[in-house]
């Protein structure tokens, strides 16, 4: 089993209008609202892929019970921790003309040291019973980077394979505390490491102690740098530009990099199996964030997904960065 963490999970509210015109008054069709967040994005595809996952999220106020009904009515199976505060909401405004999308998310309400506890104690639980552990998303006040590096380093000790998405001193700490994987985007990775070039930087988490590092480039795609091959990695794109809704390309990635750890949990190592699992990882990534841009809401892969793989171009990253 897959289990997805969401320490700070959204109600998802989603409205495509044909162009959107700064300060114009627009009439658009009936908006979606479901259950979302980075983690529970990654369990809906995994879920669509029909890969045995489970979803820790909290919940809280009125936007947490309709959190809650949608996630009930998903199928997804789910545990979800309680909280006073009222789970955040998250707009993405989808312009069907340019193919971009605007995205406001709110903060998230503080959690306090018993919910908290709740929170860690169910992901350290649920995580000893799961082939892969994935922790996403922003930590909101009252999870603590040391907290989420704690939760990663015991999760690594019990034989857990774990993948992180997260940004700031949250990345730092469980680079720190070893996972096996890491998926920052570029600019997460610059504002963490100070390093312009995605290579570098990639680099500079596996010195620190991860073991495997997916930089996601928007439309260039990725590049994944793994412990065993840190002097290279790999380069993955598709070789056109796809236009649509991108807010659940990130998520795709790290199902697929979920994925691909239940199925070779030692995927950094110095082995030919797990380079060419690494290949293959590279190119499928690609291809579900991709596939993702397609759909009109996170969670989901376009039914091109296999064809758009077969595009995907996978290159050596050059030596020059050794």
């Amino acid at each position: 089993m897959i289990l997805t963490v969401t320490p700070n999970p959204a109600l998802d509210l989603t409205w495509h209008v044909d162009r959107l015109t700064p300060g114009a008054t627009h009439r658009v069709r009936t908006g979606v609202a479901r259950a979302g967040g980075k983690g529970v994005n990654v369990a809906r595809v995994l879920h669509g892929r029909h890969i045995d996952v489970l979803a820790l999220a909290t919940s809280g106020g009125a936007t947490g019970a309709e959190f809650t009904r949608e996630l009930d009515s998903s199928g997804i199976p789910h545990h979800v921790v309680p909280i006073g505060g009222a789970t955040r909401r998250s707009v993405a405004i989808v312009d069907d003309e340019r193919g971009e999308t605007a995205v406001f998310n709110e903060h998230g309400a503080p959690l306090d040291a018993a919910e908290s506890s709740a929170l860690l104690d169910a992901a350290a639980r649920l995580g000893r019973a799961s082939r892969v552990v994935a922790i996403c998303g922003s930590l909101p006040p009252g999870v603590s980077p040391d907290a989420l590096g704690a939760l990663v380093e015991g999760l690594v000790a019990a034989g857990t394979r774990v993948v992180v998405d997260t940004s700031g001193p949250g990345l730092l700490a469980a680079a720190r505390a070893g996972a096996h994987a890491l998926k920052p985007n570029r600019d997460e990775l610059e504002a963490a490491m100070g390093h312009a070039d995605p290579v570098s930087g990639a680099r500079a988490l596996l010195d620190l102690g991860a073991g495997l590092v997916v930089v996601s480039l928007g439309a260039e795609g990725l590049v994944c740098v793994s412990r065993a091959d840190a002097a290279g990695g790999l380069r993955a794109r598709l070789p056109r530009v796809l236009h649509g809704n991108a807010t659940g390309a990130g998520d795709a990635l790290v199902a697929a990099i979920a994925a691909a750890l239940a199925d070779t949990p030692d995927l950094h190592e110095d082995t030919d199996v797990a380079a060419a699992a690494r290949s293959r990882l590279a190119r499928r990534a690609a291809a579900w964030s991709a596939s993702a841009v397609l759909m009109p809401l996170a969670g989901e892969l376009s039914p091109q997904h296999d064809a758009l793989e077969a595009e995907v171009v996978v290159e050596s990253i050059a030596e020059e960065h050794a």
